[in-house]
């Protein structure tokens, strides 16, 4: 096995405003933070490698990690396939067969990333998510930062993010589901 040489900058934090945005940039935060990180392990669409930041994706009682636990890979063993990853001083052990309940974590979404706080915080605000550009989103990735956030972006997209008041309405017609199923308006 070898042990994580202590890759990337454990306070810094980027966030998107989607996931998608999100998986690109974690790609190139990557290869910036991380480019040297070896053995590495493929599966599922990610490349994992010692000292990569990394988010638990979903609930896993036995290994107790729970959706949005984020921790380092501190090992691979490419001869066993398995990789630990040190959450808050626990490590903890995957088999390949598990790698789809991690992620890279050098960014996140907006809203992935609430309940945390971070050193610091990236913020990219770009007419390009224009859909996303609303206040209580921008809020709510500002406030992730303890000491410094840094938006990066253009100065018209944050216009737009701070005098949009609330988020598009969100198309899912549960209110006409639900009235559907209790026979009444709710």
């Amino acid at each position: 096995m070898r042990a994580a040489s202590g890759t990337g900058h454990p306070g810094a934090h980027s966030h998107a405003p989607r996931r998608g945005g999100a998986q690109a940039l974690n790609g190139a935060l990557q290869a910036k933070l991380n480019a040297q990180g070896a053995p590495s392990i493929s599966r599922f669409g990610s490349t994992f490698a010692p000292g990569d930041k990394v988010i638990q994706q979903v609930n896993n009682y036995d290994k107790e990690v729970f959706n949005g636990d984020v921790g380092h890979i501190v090992a691979i063993d490419l001869e066993e396939g398995s990789l630990q990853v040190d959450f808050e001083g626990r490590s903890v052990g995957y088999e390949l067969r598990e790698l789809d309940e991690l992620s890279l974590a050098y960014a996140m979404s907006i809203h992935k990333s609430q309940g945390s706080e971070y050193p610091a915080v990236v913020i990219p605000v770009a007419m390009s998510h224009y859909r996303m550009l609303a206040r209580n989103l921008l809020y709510t990735g500002i406030t992730r930062g303890k000491r410094l956030v840094v938006l990066v972006g253009q100065k018209k997209a944050l216009r737009i993010a701070v005098r949009t008041g609330q988020s598009h309405q969100r198309l899912t017609l549960l209110r006409e589901r639900l009235e559907m199923c209790l026979g009444k308006r709710i």
